[in-house]
């Protein structure tokens, strides 16, 4: 019966039946009661005299043969791939001989006097090893600190009972497990679950150095490893790719993050913890036991706020570990342990392009791929949702796989929190919708690339900065109000296929020292942590200049400036701002800013264009011109839309098309809303 795990295992059952029939021979043998029918109910005085004067030994005085070789036997593989001994695997083939054959039941409440206890005690487990009960090592073998029990393999029940009359029970998950199983403990069901592995390179490359060292070191050896991320997911990817290098299956547990209990610290250490992001015990003990029955390795991310039990609990020397968290490594974690392999994660790359083929699928797209990803750092998991979510999404709407498709789906995938601070905006607009001169347009183009190809040109060519200096890509959008700026934000972001955000100043300011730096700091941390594009509206309330200081109020001021200055430094992801006066802006801004683009006020040819493109999809009349307001009107481009959308209520409201006295009403009510004078409309 090759290939049947449980073959094997029933073989060594056999074996184990005729030690049974050995032991129930000789007890039989010399005991007055053994053909009672009511034996192990009462006590006669023939059995109590028995009992004071042939006390019983072990079935026989060999030791346990070592576990035989066999290709499905899984109990072999677990013995070999823990370092178990050959009485260990008799101890527990003994314990779990009642879950896999029900007459060692009624044998062992006969050998047990007691046709109540069907489980093997701690005494008959030792007396069918060929061992005498008071044998310390025998003993020892079912101590909380030995290997059986300390891998939560076997359990000793009934502790109020006398150490040998306790009950030996195998968990079910490892006698499933034994029988060819591999359905997951139930109890690791909502905070673990498989990690899944890259069909190709992902957005961290396994020809990474560090990636390639950690995969060899893996292969050789368990390794409790520390993982320091840059940007959530970093150390996932790298776990994930090095792992995948190493040919090692793993799970991945998401513990969340918990303030931690006061009453822990007077808690006895149960290798669980109370998990305050889901209110549920992480069962430790289980997941272990689990990886151990599996040989998988153990992958923890999203760490929580205390994780010095979580640390100590999963820091074992037989179950490779990988924590990854953006927090430094505190060797208090570890107090009284080993510390773990502590190592800077890789950075992940933006579009990682062979991991969004081999996800989509042998067939080509119909479209330029490459461009559309470049800009989403999603991990391997991610990937592989988004591109199941793009083809579903495809599949729903009855069309071949677009690239909005893709970009709506991988936008799903990038989680964020900073709608808590910022407005967000789904870009629906395009190049198109754009009327700028050539200067500014080509200037936003190249904001684009230099957002898809930022991984290459700093990292992989070597040309960051340093000292500490993040990946991003800031720049300054200067003009008039209405010229474009917030239009050529949404514009960028759509072709990045991002989300717009918009951070909301007035709740960002604060009144009170160090909280406005407290509320930035929280915008940046998820900005950097979310495929996103960060858009500071008015940028000169909090980017102003510094000034002399003349009063505590102006050092708050330029302790806030100070604090942009060195963020904006380390930040990893894309901001722009706005101005009206670019002349506010601080020098030191300026310096760090990737680009500045000035969008000039509209000359009357772009005037022109901006009405016709703003009447485009508007019913109009035949005769209407929008030259004479392009003409007589300056006007920005914010105003000219406004103009539009009032003439148009007015050609609404009559039930017709939209003509030039309307455009000509419009237009003078964006003058005077202005403070402008306007001439009577006789004059036009």
């Amino acid at each position: 019966m090759s290939g049947d795990p449980s073959y094997p295992l029933l073989e060594r059952l056999a074996r184990l039946r005729d030690r049974v029939a050995l032991l129930v021979d000789r007890r039989s043998a010399t005991d007055p009661t053994a053909n009672d029918p009511m034996r192990g109910m009462y006590l006669t005085d023939d059995r109590v005299r028995h009992l004071l004067f042939e006390p019983e030994g072990p079935a026989e005085a060999e030791e346990p043969k070592a576990p035989e070789p066999h290709p499905d036997d899984r109990l072999h593989r677990l013995a070999r791939r823990l370092g178990f001994g050959p009485l260990d695997m008799q101890i527990l083939l003994i314990a779990l001989a009642p879950d896999l054959d029900r007459t060692f039941e009624s044998l062992y409440g006969y050998l047990n006097d007691d046709v109540t206890r069907r489980r093997a005690t701690v005494a008959l487990a030792l007396e069918l090893c060929g061992l005498p009960t008071h044998s310390a090592f025998g003993r020892s073998r079912l101590h909380p600190a030995a290997p059986l029990l300390a891998r939560a393999l076997i359990e000793v029940e009934e502790p109020e009972r006398p150490f040998l009359s306790r009950s030996l029970r195998v968990p079910d998950r490892v006698v499933a497990h034994l029988l060819g199983d591999d359905t997951p403990d139930p109890a690791l069901g909502g905070t673990v679950r498989p990690l899944p592995y890259p069909r190709s390179a992902g957005p961290v490359h396994g020809d990474d150095p560090l990636v390639r060292r950690l995969a060899e070191a893996l292969s050789a050896r368990p390794l409790t490893v520390y993982l320091r991320e840059h940007r959530d997911g970093d150390g996932l990817a790298c776990a994930t790719v090095a792992l995948d290098a190493a040919g090692i299956d793993a799970l991945h547990l998401t513990p969340g993050h918990q303030a931690g209990d006061p009453q822990d610290d007077h808690r006895p250490d149960d290798h669980t913890s109370a998990d305050r992001a889901t209110g549920e015990r992480l069962p430790y003990r289980e997941l272990l036991r689990e990886a151990r029955l599996t040989g998988q390795a153990i992958v923890v991310t999203s760490l929580p706020e205390r994780p010095e039990k979580l640390v100590r609990a999963l820091a074992v020397h037989d179950v490779p570990v990988v924590f990854a968290d953006p927090r430094p490594y505190d060797p208090q974690w570890c107090e009284g342990g080993p510390d773990p392999l502590v190592l800077d994660a890789p950075r992940q790359r933006a579009g990682a392009l062979d991991a969004w083929r081999a996800a989509l699928g042998p067939e080509e797209p119909g479209f330029d791929l490459a461009p559309v990803v470049a800009a989403y750092r999603i991990g391997p998991g991610g990937i592989d949702r988004a591109s199941r979510a793009a083809l579903d999404l495809a599949a729903f709407d009855g069309t071949e796989l677009s690239a909005a498709h893709l970009r709506l789906a991988a936008r799903q995938q990038s989680v964020s929190g900073l709608e808590r601070h910022a407005r967000r905006i789904r870009p629906d607009v395009g190049w198109n919708d754009l009327v700028l001169p050539e200067g500014p347009l080509s200037q936003l183009r190249e904001l684009v690339r230099r957002a898809q190809h930022r991984d290459r040109v700093l990292g992989d060519w070597r040309l960051s900065a340093g000292g500490g200096r993040g990946r991003g890509v800031v720049a300054l959008f200067a003009g008039d109000s209405g010229t474009g700026k917030t239009l050529s934000a949404e514009v960028v972001a759509g072709e990045l296929g991002l989300d717009l955000y918009v951070v909301q100043l007035p709740s960002v300011v604060d009144k009170y020292v160090g909280e406005t730096e407290k509320n930035l700091e929280r915008i940046f941390t998820e900005a950097d942590r979310t495929d996103a594009v960060l858009l500071f509206d008015e940028a000169d309330a909090v980017f102003g200049k510094r000034s002399e200081v003349s009063s505590s109020n102006d050092r708050h001021a330029n302790m806030e400036s100070a604090y942009l200055l060195q963020r904006l430094e380390s930040f990893d992801g894309i901001a722009l701002l706005t101005t009206n006066l670019r002349s506010n802006i601080d020098d030191a801004f300026t310096r760090r800013l990737d680009l500045v683009v000035d969008f000039p006020f509209p000359d009357k040819a772009q005037r022109l264009a901006l009405w016709r493109h703003s009447l485009a999809h508007v019913p109009c009349a035949d005769d209407i011109d929008p030259a004479s307001c392009a003409r007589d009107f300056e006007l920005a481009g914010g105003s000219i839309r406004s103009a539009v959308v009032t003439a148009a209520y007015a050609a609404a409201d009559r039930g017709g098309a939209v003509s030039t006295a309307d455009l000509l009403a419009g237009a003078q009510r964006e003058y005077r809303k202005a403070g402008r004078l306007v001439l009577d409309d006789a004059s036009w």
